[in-house]
């Protein structure tokens, strides 16, 4: 059992590496987006989802930590309060933690994802590229396991990852 937190902006590949690292570990995959649109789409709310969506995550992470799940959270993850949040979930079940930014180097590649992506969840509205370009996403003060997708597929990422937890005696 383990959290492996992926975390990068919108479009660089976090989602579809989190889908295939998941299904490869047989562990529960987590979107911060899915859960964010969910809270939207019930009309409850009155205001922005703000950090709902975030805590929503760390609960049910913990849930399926406290049975003994890997869990693979899928999300921006922008702020080192988040980072900091995620790394205590993982801390408060003893688990190991991997946290892994996500990023493509590549800006015209990044670009051509974004303005390409289409919403696979219902209702969700995809930021365009300069939502991307104007977002508050701070460095990170630990050093994450970084993947650069305009050099490595998603399969690639997803072979590494699981070469590493092997190579560090982890098993998810």
């Amino acid at each position: 059992m383990m959290l492996i937190v992926l975390g990068g902006l919108p479009g660089t590949g976090k989602t579809t590496i989190a889908r295939l690292l998941a299904q490869r570990l047989n562990a529960v995959h987590l979107r911060v987006d899915t859960i964010e649109q969910a809270l939207r789409s019930s009309g409850m709310l009155k205001a922005d989802v703000g950090p709902a969506g975030y805590i929503v995550a760390y609960r049910l992470a913990e849930d399926n930590l406290r049975l003994g799940r890997t869990v693979v959270a899928d999300c921006v993850n922008p702020l080192a309060v988040t980072r900091d949040a995620w790394l205590s979930v993982g801390q408060s079940h003893s688990t190991n933690i991997m946290e892994v930014e996500v990023i493509c180097s590549d800006t015209t590649e990044h670009r051509r994802r974004v303005e390409a992506r289409t919403a696979d969840i219902e209702g969700l509205q995809q930021p365009s590229w300069q939502d991307v370009v104007d977002r508050h996403y701070e460095s990170w003060s630990r050093s994450p396991i970084r993947i650069d997708t305009a050099i490595s597929s998603a399969e690639q990422a997803v072979d590494d990852l699981v070469d590493l937890l092997a190579g560090r005696g982890l098993r998810a």
